[in-house]
């Protein structure tokens, strides 16, 4: 309610200032107030200026056009006021109008009306022919360049969201940012015309009030032609200056928008540091100095000013090459002291260059790299629904000059070789035979598809082939990501789990009391989450999840019994992660002898869980991977539940899109279609319904 209630008064402060522009169209005024109108016009107007010079971007005040529509109604407003003023109560003397006009009008002019007529003359033709011509002409060629750029714009944003550069959130803010842009520039070119036709009008209502001062002077006040130009002429021309200064401030305010370009920095500090620069000062010291000496010029004006021009010029040297300033605190310890955080490493997951990659993630080159990783981070955490460790990147003299590996834990996971100046153009398939195109053969680290390092001036000539073109980071960052998704169970720690139960605990206080601390200590609850993660279950949602560990707390406590009946009862939420609801599961089965002898084989004394023999594992797997080749898609492995996990564990890193399911995981309702059934005899055999 008090929010509703504060929010009344700027409710009704655009009416309200809008009924007192047409008050002051309509009703008379008097002097002294119109002089109150008039320095809060002159004081607005500054305001404008101020804002527009002092903006970052044009779209730091996108409300210009807007504002600049009613500054002029206001000018307009004040010029009809003080029209009535003037040709009502003119022939009683200058301060009959208000002392702002009768100031104009003495101090500006000397109370000359003709040399007021000149000056004002020059100002509108400074501020018509100049200042508003060529910002309205800006305007509208950045209206049409925007707005032709604006589909272009709308398809990197969505180029970006793909590639996990962007959240939804900031896309939704970039897109916002394009649609108000595209409209702020549009908004500018109308606008620009206001100050145009603002010009135009100031320069009719002089001639109005000219005439019409001549008119009632000589004919309602029997006044003659000198002295009727010397009441009202002088007044109308103070009148006009006093509009006219404000309309040219209004003016420069919009040509300092429209010619903005983006930059961190206001206009002052972008002007300055760019003409700061000490080549641009000697050549103007040595101008100067030389039209000095000519003796027809004041030397005495021109070697001063050619002497502080060569002064710039030395300090602004002195600036630019002394060293900058350093970016860390040196360390002021003896060598021979050093502490345990200079001999440990915290990070999780690095990534190290070779030196002739550093530039890769050099910020002031806009290290291009580094978004990648950002949103490789940003895509994993949203995939899985654990905020990852911080990714560390350093350079390693140990590798090759082009070279680069990952790291998980001081582990090395994988490393390659990229071309800092060259692109690799991937064969995906799509290359027609025989297509030649200059490049050095390599392959791709992260699909092993076959790849040339080509030249840029050929990535055109590539594409048009049939090639995916890469950039070198885009390769670093895939091969990065492809890694972190092998083992994305082990970057799940204590700390990961602990926020994770904090996020959750705002929501579902009571599910969380009934996991954590007891039954499962912080260190069980983190090993059984790195199990469901690496059999593909994800956190992104942890309602579901937990709500299935709570329930099968109650049941048991062992940890393997724990996952089975986790995994059950989230059976149809993994078989629709790969199948469509309408759609039938596609499966293969073992054999029922095969399925037998894995069960009745050797088994792991540590764990229980049965050891396949090598020349089984190695048929299970070759024939899984041709049925998921065949299918184009992921396919599900059927077993018993006791063989489930042996079998998971085989297919994780030989076939990556096979799904391990056991009996007790797969839906009663979910109808399958039968691939293979490995083992048998008949290798195809006819599609069928599964029983449960």
């Amino acid at each position: 309610m008090m929010q509703r209630l504060s929010s009344v008064p700027g409710t009704f402060a655009l009416p309200a200032g809008i009924l007192a522009l047409i008050v002051l169209m309509v009703l008379p005024i008097p002097a002294m107030l119109l002089d109150v109108f008039f320095v809060l016009n002159l004081a607005i107007s500054v305001v404008i200026l101020t804002t527009a010079l002092n903006a970052q971007k044009p779209l730091d005040f996108s409300s210009f056009p807007t504002v600049l529509l009613f500054a002029t109604l206001l000018r307009l407003a004040l010029n009809v006021a003080s029209t009535r003023v003037v040709l009502v109560n003119g022939h009683e003397g200058q301060e009959a109008a208000g002392q702002v006009i009768a100031s104009f009008a003495e101090f500006l002019i000397g109370g000359n009306f003709a040399v007021g007529l000149f000056v004002f003359a020059i100002l509108l033709i400074i501020n018509l022919v100049v200042v508003t011509k060529g910002a309205g002409r800006i305007s509208e060629v950045s209206a049409r360049f925007v707005l032709d750029a604006l589909p272009g714009k709308q398809m990197a944003i969505d180029a970006d969201i793909a590639a996990g550069l962007l959240t939804t959130d900031e896309a939704r803010k970039r897109r916002a940012e394009v649609a108000v842009e595209a409209d702020f520039y549009g908004s500018m070119d109308g606008a620009s015309k206001f100050v145009k036709g603002d010009a135009i009008a100031g320069l009719l209502i002089l001639g109005v009030n000219v005439i019409g001062g001549f008119a009632l002077g000589m004919i309602a006040h029997d006044m003659g032609a000198a002295e009727a130009g010397a009441a009202y002429v002088t007044l109308a021309v103070g009148d006009a200056l006093v509009a006219q200064v404000p309309a040219l401030l209004l003016s420069i305010a919009a040509a300092a928008i429209v010619t903005r370009v983006t930059d961190t920095r206001d206009l002052v500090g972008q002007i300055g540091g760019q003409v700061a620069e000490p080549k641009g000062w000697l050549p103007v010291a040595l101008v100067l100095g030389a039209i000095g000496l000519i003796p027809a010029m004041p030397q005495t004006l021109f070697l001063p000013a050619s002497a502080v021009c060569l002064f710039v010029w030395h300090r602004l040297r002195q600036r630019a090459a002394a060293p900058p300033a350093p970016a860390f605190a040196l360390d002021e310890r003896p060598p021979d002291q050093f502490g345990i955080e200079d001999v440990t490493d915290h990070t999780l997951v690095s990534l190290e260059l070779g030196y002739a990659l550093v530039h890769l993630v050099d910020e002031a080159r806009k290290a291009p790299l580094l978004p990648r990783l950002t949103g490789i981070r940003k895509q994993l955490s949203r995939q899985f629904g654990f905020v990852l460790p911080q990714l560390r990147v350093a350079d390693a003299l140990e590798l090759t000059p082009q070279g680069y590996r990952v790291r998980l834990g001081g582990v090395t996971l994988g490393q390659g070789e990229v071309r800092p100046d060259r692109l690799l153009a991937i064969d995906t398939g799509e290359v027609p035979q025989g297509t030649a195109i200059p490049g050095d053969a390599t392959h791709d680290p992260s699909f092993h598809c076959p790849a040339l390092w080509i030249e840029p001036a050929n990535r055109e000539l590539a594409i048009a082939e049939g090639y995916l073109v890469v950039d070198p980071g885009t390769v670093i960052a895939t091969h990065l990501n492809q890694l972190l998704l092998a083992r994305i169970d082990a970057l799940l720690g204590p700390e990961e789990v602990r926020a994770l139960l904090d996020g959750l605990r705002e929501k579902m206080p009571g599910l969380v009391e009934a996991i954590t601390p007891e039954p499962m200590s912080l260190a069980a609850l983190t090993r059984f989450l790195r199990a469901l993660l690496a059999d593909g279950i994800a956190l992104s949602h942890p309602g579901p999840v937990f709500t299935a560990l709570a329930l099968a707390l109650q049941k048991t406590q062992d940890f393997n019994t724990l996952v089975d009946l986790v995994r059950a009862d989230l059976g149809g939420w993994i078989v629709g992660q790969v199948c469509p609801p309408d759609q039938p599961l596609p499966v293969t089965t073992l054999d029922p002898g095969l399925e037998a002898a894995i069960l009745g084989g050797m088994a792991d004394p540590a764990t229980g869980q049965p050891l396949i023999d090598p020349d089984c594992a190695r048929m299970v797997a070759e024939r899984m991977a041709t049925v998921v080749a065949e299918a184009g898609g992921p396919v599900a492995l059927i077993v018993q539940p006791p063989a489930r996990r042996a079998l998971a564990a085989l297919l994780r890193t030989r076939v990556p899109r096979a799904l391990v399911l056991s009996l007790n995981e797969l839906p009663v309702t979910q109808p399958v279609d039968v691939k293979e059934v490995i083992g048998a005899a008949q290798t195809a055999p006819e599609p069928e319904m599964l029983a449960a």
